[in-house]
């Protein structure tokens, strides 16, 4: 057995090292995903334990498989524990990683960033977020993928299956370094069951969005994009958010970022969180800004909060229906009201029942699951006569985007529209039907991000002033049709720094069409060449403007019937691969669940050279356009603006414009 501790470029080019490591003893001060339901049957745990045993010699099978099928029983999953190396995860200057191609060792650097303590919501079984979004299924993979980047050249691209390694092959430097999918299971097995089954079968994986594509920049990464929800749900009641209320619900990976957001737009912000391990990291991390246990004590602090006018964001520990239910019963005004917990994985931990502990809920849904659903389900119903109480006196509800009014209506609560019509089917609309659809992604405005590969919080304030800088040049002649958006986004820059928002990686994200993107990246990259910033990585969340295909959430504002294809996604990630991303990933499943979503997303290092900037230019272009053609031929008013436009820049897009068709003929 190995005592002695190897080096961190040692450790990441052993791979699965050839003497076993010792035991790793089960950290219980670690926020642990929940026991996942026993669904194999014997001999599907036989081949579960094999499947898992490939991995390693043969003359470790005998010591490794009674440890591997403890952890089956256990946890329901076999993670592989001893494998979890010694170094301390996080995301360390590139310079920092033993790797021949720069690509990789951005990569590397944007995988451990993935598994930060900080950011990760489980860490010891690789999830980022979500409760199920992994980054890899074992440790295993994990020490694999590592040692194929470290080796890699540039013409070799790295393919992962649904995290499997599955090998380094020749290809060439315009090529992508890697290219990720994450459970893209054919389409009749796709139902919640199939995941749990072949996710403990070791054979797929639900990698959410960014965590999968190794571009979860922790939960600033929604900030923003929560930041404007809120600012323009206000903006729709016709209130200022100073001394009014928003209700939700979620302090988990995504939605830890409402409060931050909620203090950014200026409101009172109630978040409800059941687990008391994430609700003591947010308050820790000074995303909230009081935890209070007791629903008498809320209901007095938030009337102090509304009668002062206070910006302020209370984490209530507990169920958030009994938030809703209280504050109907104290007669407290609900300004805008929502939910972001996992509802995507409701029988895994995304959603917890009322009236239930948070330790005995988790020992229900592992050992009596039938039982579970039937609570969540219960309490979903419980959830949405709440909020309906709340909605008949004002209230402006809207479903974030997380499957709340989906399985709200499996459960049989009240919450389908009286008068449906296509796109129209719930009683509440979607966030982006009212408000991103319309006001960001129909003009070609989503989540942009970058992260400083130096690790340097110096070269991530001289992008900021170089992202505004860049914006408000921009802003002089922007058309009177995304005026709005522009001064949110310079705002929002402006403001980064004192807002803190850094967890993890030196990273940011901001909303921006395709011209700020091109712009941002090339003045970027024109920084790095002049060597006053090191390199940097380029991404952007998958719910944007074209990378995802979701009914219920990204084009959920697409009424031609369309929004059930995901030709617009597969679209997207072929196209981003081959003009020039440095890596490109495509998932089932991500935000509102598996078998729900086809999202794809890219990453992409600038370093300064020509190269680089001819990449950036013909590859952030389509990312964008893609999504607002498809929006212009659904006729989205927005969208068939802000694609006329970008035709007139570019002589060589040619897009096919919907014409109009008069309703009288009807």
């Amino acid at each position: 057995m190995q005592e002695l501790k190897v080096p961190f470029k040692d450790q990441i080019l052993e791979g699965i090292p050839e003497i076993l490591p010792v035991p790793k003893v089960y950290d219980e001060s670690i926020n642990h995903a929940p026991k996942r339901k026993d669904i194999l049957n014997a001999e599907e745990k036989k081949l579960a334990l094999r499947n898992a045993l490939r991995y390693f010699d043969k003359k470790h099978h005998e010591i490794l498989l009674p440890e591997f099928k403890s952890e089956l029983e256990k946890h329901g999953r076999i993670y592989m524990y001893r494998f979890r190396p010694d170094y301390r995860m996080y995301a360390r200057p590139i310079e920092e990683y033993p790797a021949k191609s720069k690509q990789a060792a951005a990569i590397m650097l944007m995988i451990q960033n993935n598994l930060d303590y900080a950011v990760a919501q489980h860490p010891h079984e690789l999830i980022t977020y979500g409760g199920n979004g992994a980054v890899f299924q074992n440790w295993a993979q994990y020490r694999l993928t590592m040692k194929y980047l470290a080796e890699m050249n540039d013409e070799q691209t790295l393919v992962m299956y649904s995290g499997h390694p599955m090998g380094l092959f020749p290809s060439h430097k315009e090529a992508p370094r890697v290219v990720v999918t994450n459970g893209m299971m054919i389409p009749n097995y796709s139902k919640p069951d199939d995941w749990e089954k072949f996710n403990a079968l070791g054979v797929t994986q639900y990698g959410q969005m960014t965590a999968g594509s190794y571009m979860y920049i922790g939960p600033q990464g929604i900030v923003h994009g929560t930041t404007i929800t809120v600012l323009n749900g206000f903006r729709k009641i016709g209130k200022e958010p100073k001394g009014n209320l928003f209700v939700t619900s979620g302090l988990g990976g995504m939605s830890g970022a409402q409060p931050k957001a909620g203090n950014i737009a200026g409101c009172i912000t109630v978040c409800a969180e059941v687990n008391p391990k994430i609700t003591q990291v947010r308050l820790d991390q000074g995303w909230i800004d009081e935890k209070i246990t007791d629903l008498d004590e809320l209901v007095t602090r938030v009337k102090k909060a509304q009668a002062e006018k206070e910006t302020i964001s209370l984490a209530y520990l507990g169920n958030v229906v009994d938030v809703w239910e209280k504050f109907d019963e104290a007669n407290i005004h609900i300004d805008l009201g929502s939910d972001q917990t996992s509802l995507h994985n409701p029988w895994a931990g995304g959603y917890y029942p009322a009236d239930i502990s948070f330790e005995d809920a988790n020992d229900m849904m592992a050992n009596k699951p039938e039982l579970f659903k039937e609570k969540v389900q219960e309490t979903l119903r419980r959830h949405a006569k709440a909020i309906n109480k709340h909605t008949s006196k004002g209230t402006y509800f809207f479903d974030y985007g997380n499957a709340f009014l989906l399985e709200a209506s499996r459960a049989g609560a009240d919450v389908m529209s009286e008068n449906p019509t296509i796109g129209r089917e719930f009683k509440y609309p979607s966030y982006v039907q009212d408000i991103m659809g319309p006001m960001c992604f129909d003009y070609g405005f989503g989540p942009f991000r970058w992260v400083c590969a130096s690790g340097k919080p110096e070269d991530l304030a001289k992008t900021d002033n170089i992202a505004c800088d860049v914006l408000e040049e921009i802003m002089k002649n922007s058309p009177k049709e995304i005026q709005q958006q522009m001064a949110d986004n310079i705002q929002w820059i402006k403001g980064a720094q004192e807002n803190k928002l850094v967890v993890g990686s030196q990273a940011r994200i901001l909303y921006a069409d395709a011209e700020g993107r091109m712009k941002i990246a090339e003045a970027f990259n024109q920084a790095i060449s002049r060597g006053e910033i090191d390199e940097v990585v380029l991404g952007r969340d998958h719910h944007d403007v074209s990378g995802t295909d979701s009914p219920y959430r990204e084009t959920s504002n697409i009424y031609d019937g369309s929004r059930f294809t995901a030709d617009m996604a597969i679209h997207n990630v072929i196209g981003d691969s081959f003009r020039g991303a440095t890596w490109v990933s495509i998932h089932n499943g991500g935000g509102v669940g598996w078998g729900e979503v086809i999202n794809g997303g890219f990453g992409m290092v600038l370093d300064g050279t020509k190269e680089a900037s001819t990449r950036l230019k013909r590859m952030l272009f389509w990312d964008v356009n893609n999504g607002i053609s498809r929006r212009s031929w659904a006729q989205n008013e927005g969208a068939v603006f802000a694609i006329k436009r970008a035709m007139e820049v570019e002589p060589n897009l040619k897009v096919t414009l919907p014409n109009e068709v008069d309703d009288d003929l009807f």
